[in-house]
């Protein structure tokens, strides 16, 4: 299957998944986030799956984690997603 060519303004909204993050800094601190790491070790559905995931995750558990954006969180892995998938 081949992905579509994204415009150059949608890459620059999705390549912000990589610059932000929801929740403090503790990630983007790092030398490389742990997405990254994953992306390079998983194949590209096991990655898209372990994002998927994710979605699940802070969907489901919104409100019920004091202190917690998790639709926020949520939001940015879809981002990432959307990314990896080129549009």
């Amino acid at each position: 299957m081949t992905k579509p060519i994204p415009n150059t303004a949608q890459m620059e909204m999705f390549e912000a998944a990589d610059l932000t993050q929801v929740g403090g800094t503790h990630y983007k601190d790092m030398g490389m986030q742990p997405w990254e790491v994953m992306e390079n070790v998983l194949t590209s559905e096991e990655f898209e799956g372990f994002l998927k995931g994710n979605i699940i995750k802070y969907s489901m558990r919104q409100g019920k984690k004091a202190g917690s954006d998790d639709a926020a969180k949520a939001n940015h892995y879809m981002l990432k997603l959307k990314e990896v998938r080129g549009y």
